[in-house]
């Protein structure tokens, strides 16, 4: 007899991790893995657990294992992986069982399938889950594209395993088909330019500074006190403090400067582009990560060019006051780029996304979750139609506050040769958003000149050209 209310198929550390959560709530799992090697040490991992998970040797024991209408959660490597399980449970499953793909996927890859599996009477559900390895386990944020209908059916179980809020749940259904994947890319490429505006300023601190990793971790674990407080803040003051037991140095100091990245946060910058909004925080990061991966050539370069001269440094508490500021800019510049690709997105694909929503399942669980959040969702609260959170009273104010110190950051880096590229990107932005006559002008001179593009004239109606060439 089918026991179990839902089911996981891959168990590596997500799957696995996101199982152990169900049962820990109460609701029987079954469980499957192509390696059966993988399911059978699972299972004999689950202790207390494991009167409420099924183990299963194959997908026709799993498929049988789960009550119908059966939920089956997909915790598979992105792309082809995903499709070739689908394939494989279609033959297996019952009209109204629902697949659930929990992985990193692109969202047109979401789309596609929700027009594949039409008439075949299964339902999907695209399904975008953050918080890493301890989230999956003890409560992730849960970001849900598909049917509102389908999400209903399965919202007992996400919001019990989802992380809490000051007791509210921090799993949402967002829209249909790919809606929920896309807010989890752009989480994610929120999330590459906040650790990169991190790494930026942590940069400072070492090398214009000259303060050991102790030392920066004290100002960051002060940091976490105030308008900064927020999960990557707290970790980076954790991994700073951590020596290496095999040197005795600062772990963080012997660890290879090349940064891996997974493709959410190109995918982010690609649609971000593809809709004409500008991201520039995010690209930023995208590119320093590609960048920190040449590292005999960054040596290369090194070795011809040197390293600019040291500037005369200012006091080093007035600096580390500027940078606390600074990276709060850059971090309002980044949300405000994040969010604002979301609303073109629910614009161009009809997902209506509840953005002050967005931001409350955002609070717990996630990479990115900090205070900070409360504020842009009373800011979506107020205005649900603001076109930029720049615009909004309070984070108006913040910028006005932290302007200058931006400003001063990115100066001293450009002195002294330390790339900053995230907090640069964030000024550039700012100064070009606030400014109403921009140097665009030229460039649409340019593009009629060798184009015959044409061009729009202040003082009159319809498209114009120049009086250049033949």
């Amino acid at each position: 007899m089918a026991e179990a209310e839902i089911g996981v198929i891959g168990l590596a550390v997500m799957g696995a991790n996101l199982a152990l959560n169900i049962a820990d709530n109460g609701y029987h799992v079954a469980v499957y893995n192509r390696t059966a090697s993988r399911t059978d040490a699972f299972a004999a991992s689950a202790g207390a657990l494991s009167d409420r998970v099924t183990a299963c040797a194959t997908l026709e024991d799993f498929v049988a294992a789960i009550r119908p209408p059966r939920p089956v959660i997909i915790m598979v490597k992105a792309g082809e992986p995903v499709d070739q399980q689908i394939a494989a449970l279609k033959p297996l499953l019952d009209a109204n069982d629902i697949i659930i793909d929990a992985g990193n996927a692109n969202f047109r890859d979401t789309m596609r399938r929700f027009t594949d599996l039409e008439g075949s009477g299964l339902t999907f559900i695209g399904m975008g889950v953050s918080g890493g390895e301890e989230g999956a386990r003890h409560g992730p944020s849960i970001m849900v594209g598909g049917a509102e209908e389908a999400w209903r059916r399965v919202e007992p179980v996400l919001t019990a395993i989802s992380a809490k809020y000051q007791g509210e749940p921090c799993a949402a259904w967002l829209g249909e088909n790919g809606a929920g994947h896309f807010v989890k890319t752009i989480h994610n490429g929120i999330e590459y330019a906040d650790m990169q505006m991190i790494a930026e300023v942590y940069g400072v601190m070492r090398d214009h500074l000259s303060m050991d990793a102790a030392s920066i971790a004290s100002v960051f674990s002060a940091w976490s006190k105030g308008p900064l407080d927020s999960y990557l803040i707290d970790i980076t003051a954790e991994v700073l403090k951590v020596e290496d037991a095999a040197s005795g140095r600062p772990i963080v100091d012997i660890i290879v400067d090349a940064a891996g990245q997974k493709g959410t946060g190109r995918w982010s910058v690609i649609e971000s582009q593809m809709m004409g909004v500008p991201a520039t925080a995010i690209e930023a990061a995208v590119a320093a990560r590609s960048l920190s991966a040449m590292r005999e050539q960054r040596a290369t370069a090194e070795a011809r060019f040197g390293i600019p001269a040291a500037q005369d440094r200012r006091d080093a508490q007035q600096v580390i006051g500027d940078l606390e500021k600074a990276l709060l800019a850059g971090k309002v510049a980044a949300y405000a780029q994040g969010f604002a690709v979301m609303a073109a997105a629910s614009q161009e694909f009809g997902w209506n996304l509840p953005m002050a929503t967005i931001a409350r399942i955002w609070r717990a669980g996630c990479i990115i979750r900090s205070t900070f959040l409360d504020e842009i969702a009373t800011a979506f609260n107020e205005n649900p139609d603001v076109p930029n959170l720049a615009l909004t009273p309070a984070f108006s104010k913040i910028i006005e506050e932290t302007d200058q110190s931006l400003r001063r950051v990115v100066a001293d880096a450009a002195l002294n040769g330390l790339p900053v590229p995230a907090l640069a990107s964030a000024l550039g932005y700012f100064d070009t958003y606030r400014r109403a006559r921009g140097t665009a002008n030229l460039i649409q001179a340019q593009r009629d000149f060798f184009g015959a593009h044409g061009f729009a004239r202040l003082d009159a109606e319809g498209e114009h050209h120049g009086p250049w060439g033949g």
